[in-house]
């Protein structure tokens, strides 16, 4: 489940469970209520990464970006990244902060839909 995170990061991880944005606090008020049955971790480690939530039986990623991820360097980052995790089998959901801010219920309807639809057989 820790894809083989070391001590660091999951010291790190500790760290910013302490400093959520207010963003992440939102979502946070959500993901924990273990939305349709579904547990998230936040502030996760995986690997030598550390993701926004995390959950375990749906293989799901969810970031939250503030206005520093729009910057080019960074959003590079963000998508090499996000390949990674993609080969190791995990689907990511992105939101900015201002689409928790001004419209979580959209936010949450998107979550929703993913789980429900993961849910369906193939």
């Amino acid at each position: 489940m820790f894809f083989g995170a070391g001590n660091f990061i999951f010291e790190r991880a500790k760290e910013l469970r302490k400093n959520l944005t207010s963003a992440e606090l939102v979502l946070w008020g959500y993901l924990k209520q273990s939305p349709l049955g579904c547990k998230f971790r936040r502030q996760h480690p995986l690997g030598i990464y550390i993701v926004d939530f995390y959950c375990h039986k749906l293989k799901l990623i969810i970031e939250v970006d503030g206005e520093v991820h729009s910057e080019i360097d960074v959003a590079e980052a963000d998508r090499n990244r996000e390949e990674i995790l993609r080969a190791e089998g995990l689907d990511v959901l992105r939101f900015k902060n201002e689409e928790i801010e001004k419209n979580l219920e959209l936010v949450i309807t998107e979550i929703e839909n993913y789980i429900n639809n993961k849910r369906k057989p193939l």
